[in-house]
């Protein structure tokens, strides 16, 4: 089975990366899903889509977890039974799950040119450093993609904006850290946020 990658950054949070290689049948036969996950999964009309739900199944059994210890809350974010903080993401032919004694969030995109169509809407302060004209600048917007996504998953607060709300600090993208914050209702909350790029993906994970 292909369990791309295992990341750990401290000792309280792990991260795996699935490269989805399986047809939907071979990853189906495999995992054992509670009746709503069994439901969902079915009424799947991507079969892209079906296979990076049961990818994530795979993920958690490599962190000793069944789909049964899994369950999802009103704004639709996951929870753990057990208590711990987990995040999922799945993207074309990865997924990605975080597990951490700390809230976490995670997120992977492909790199695509098209993102530059709609940087403007999650793109504020961050314009600021940006190049556009830069050979990297389609990355640089992935990762802020990636990072405000991750941190929207660990905030679970219906109705904030990546634009409004979310502010990454500059970076480059080779040195696979920076930090970001979300400033709300006259709070700011800082997060310590780690990201890598790998065969044309971008993937970034958010830690309080």
């Amino acid at each position: 089975m292909p369990l791309y990658k295992t990341i750990t950054p401290n000792s309280q949070t792990t991260v795996k990366v699935w490269k989805i290689t399986e047809s939907y049948q071979q990853l189906f036969s495999g995992v054992t899903l509670q009746d709503y996950a069994l439901e969902r999964v079915l009424a799947m009309k991507s079969e892209l889509h079906q296979r990076g739900f049961l990818s994530v199944r795979y993920l958690l059994k490599e962190f000793g977890y069944a789909d049964a210890d899994l369950f999802y809350d009103a704004n639709g974010k996951p929870h753990l039974h057990d208590g711990r903080h987990i995040s999922i993401t799945h993207s074309f032919n990865f997924s990605a799950v975080i597990v951490s004694d700390v809230a976490v969030g995670v997120d992977i995109e492909k790199q695509r040119d098209k993102i530059t169509v709609i940087a403007h809407k999650f793109i504020d302060y961050e314009a600021n450093y940006l190049d556009v004209k830069a050979s990297n600048y389609v990355n640089k917007l992935t990762a802020i993609w990636c990072v405000k996504e991750s941190l929207y998953k660990l905030f679970a607060t219906p109705g904030v904006s990546f634009k409004n709300y979310f502010l990454v600090i500059p970076f480059e993208i080779s040195d696979g850290e920076t930090v970001a914050w979300i400033d709300y209702q006259e709070k700011k909350y800082r997060y310590q946020i780690y990201f890598l790029e790998f065969e044309g993906f971008t993937c970034a994970y958010a830690m309080a």
